[in-house]
């Protein structure tokens, strides 16, 4: 590019058709007002930003868009950006040469997090598909997975109160496929590919590989929090068994987390181990880079939805014959119906008269679970917006008649998670430990007080895999000052321990309040008193 270095993908929208909601939007394609440029790109960030860099990054990201004019949304958090934003030619650009520069000299050694960003650039865009305004936005997770709560307090309904669930990109992120070499992958046998969208958006356009290609796995989605839950089911393990796994999405960024979180399992946990899984590969730039590539389609079929003015497109050459058909039908009124797009080329349906169709129009949403609702034109205009017998066909085919039906369907699938994340952390806890400093120990104490532990689940060997060093434990029992063994008093969720070493203390003592099984722990020096029989008998761990 001229003015951005490093990894930028630039194609133009000349030709394109657009699915804007109203009829005066699209006679802006064919005006000469097409000067606007659309740009997609995320990073994750690790290690993390602390509070001080994610402040300063958030500044400047707001501060350099407002001065090269752009718009749209950035979702900031503290482990990257996922931004969509629209600008001139020129501005955006300049935004993105600035973000490719940036750093945080004084406090993170001089470190260019963008420096390898992929920034896709769409360009020629007509003037309606500016967003109105910019909008920088403070999130806990650039992608709503429900694994990180590291932005704000409000406890994780998948992860019981842990911290660290998001699995590392950096650790165990799939491996990025070029859209050429993704185009090949799916059609080796053996495989699956696994549309990371919500299901929504599959529903207008997704991947149909080859007879005896992938196989395509639609997880039947409604948001991304979702995801954990289904990857955890049986049915879904079984489907990945002796498989290598393909993931694709919209953008990439979805896959990042989900390929990730697939590869943790499988060095972490056993049943997953088990399945022999064989490779993890994801679409580097997702659906909007294979396009690129493969502007007739390769094996993609329908339209893709896209969180921009746009709502949704077809790849390059198919919009281009589209919008070609549609100026000779309406030369010739030979299209009985007056419907833009080619029957043939639709995937979805109406979800009040099951007329072929795939264009998601206003801001109607099933009335159940509240995703995009799938409307023709007629229908649109003449079903009650509120008619709550016209849902999503997920709706319908779960039998999801109403709202509080899809709370507790979501609630029960969530217990179940929580119980075997509980689980799992019994046989693996110190994945939770995050390394510290030893504290300081210039007494050589060895002797500590642990509390605030979970009282169901805690048991000597979770405690001794998290703390190492440990060779004595005293559990304390009954009232605060009764510290009485009586099996018949009831445990306080705290102990006394003896560590091998001063330095095993110091250590211990360093991980003071990390997260175990739901509950961060409290650990504190505690001398012994001259008159205590210390280690008391029986307390030496087996």
């Amino acid at each position: 590019d001229d003015i951005v270095s490093g990894r930028v993908v630039v194609t133009s929208a000349k030709n394109s058709n657009y699915n804007n909601d109203d009829d005066d939007n699209n006679k802006d394609v064919n005006d000469d007002n097409n000067d606007v440029t659309l740009l997609l790109f995320y990073q994750y960030v690790e290690p993390q930003w602390d509070d001080g860099q994610y402040e300063r990054a958030m500044a400047f990201v707001g501060l350099k868009g407002e001065e090269y004019g752009l718009t749209g949304r950035m979702r900031v958090a503290k482990e990257g950006l996922n931004c969509t934003l629209t600008g001139t030619y020129e501005g955006v650009r300049r935004w993105c040469a600035s973000l490719r520069s940036y750093n945080d000299h004084d406090n993170d050694g001089g470190r260019y997090y963008f420096a390898d960003t992929e920034f896709k650039l769409t360009d020629d865009l007509p003037r309606g598909q500016l967003f109105p305004k910019l909008h920088p936005f403070l999130v806990d997770e650039i992608v709503n997975y429900g694994l990180n709560t590291s932005t704000n307090k409000k406890k994780n309904r998948y992860n019981a109160g842990q911290n660290q669930m998001a699995p590392s990109i950096a650790e165990y992120s799939g491996t990025h496929l070029e859209p050429k070499d993704y185009h090949e992958k799916m059609v080796e046998d053996n495989t699956v590919i696994i549309d990371v969208r919500n299901h929504y958006e599959a529903a207008i356009g997704a991947f149909v590989p080859p007879p005896n290609g992938a196989q395509y796995i639609d997880p039947l989605m409604r948001k991304s929090t979702e995801f954990p839950v289904w990857l955890d089911q049986p049915e879904t393990k079984e489907l990945l068994k002796n498989k290598q796994v393909l993931m694709y999405c919209t953008g990439g960024v979805r896959c990042e987390r989900a390929s990730a979180l697939l590869r943790q399992k499988m060095e972490t946990e056993e049943d997953t181990k088990a399945l022999n899984i064989q490779g993890v590969f994801q679409l580097q730039g997702g659906i909007d880079k294979y396009f690129r590539k493969f502007p007739e389609g390769g094996y993609w079929k329908g339209k893709n939805y896209v969180f921009d003015k746009r709502f949704s497109h077809a790849p390059p050459a198919i919009e281009a014959q589209e919008r070609s058909s549609n100026q000779t039908n309406n030369n010739n009124n030979d299209n009985d119906d007056g419907q833009p797009i080619e029957p043939q080329l639709k995937m979805g349906k109406c979800e009040a008269c099951s007329k072929p169709w795939d264009m998601y129009r206003g801001k109607r949403r099933c009335p159940t679970c509240g995703v995009p609702s799938l409307i023709c034109r007629e229908c649109h205009d003449t079903v009650e917006k509120h008619d709550k017998s016209i849902k999503c066909d997920l709706c319908v085919t779960q039998g999801i008649t109403s709202k509080s039906q899809i709370q507790e369907k979501e609630k029960r699938e969530y217990k179940a998670y929580e119980q075997k994340q509980q689980q799992q952390l019994l046989l693996h806890p110190s994945t939770t430990i995050i390394q510290s400093e030893p504290a300081s120990n210039p007494a050589n104490i060895t002797r500590l007080y642990i509390q605030n532990m979970n009282k169901e689940t805690m048991d000597e060997g979770t405690l001794c895999q998290t703390l190492p060093g440990i060779t004595h434990i005293q559990w304390l029992y009954g009232g605060r000052n009764n510290l009485s063994s009586s099996k018949e008093k009831v445990w306080l969720g705290s102990v006394h321990v003896e560590m091998a070493t001063a330095k095993d203390a110091a250590s211990a003592v360093g991980q003071n309040g990390i997260t175990i099984l739901g509950r961060p722990m409290r650990i504190s020096f505690a001398k012994p008193d001259a008159k205590d029989v210390w280690p008391p008998p029986n307390t030496r761990i087996a």
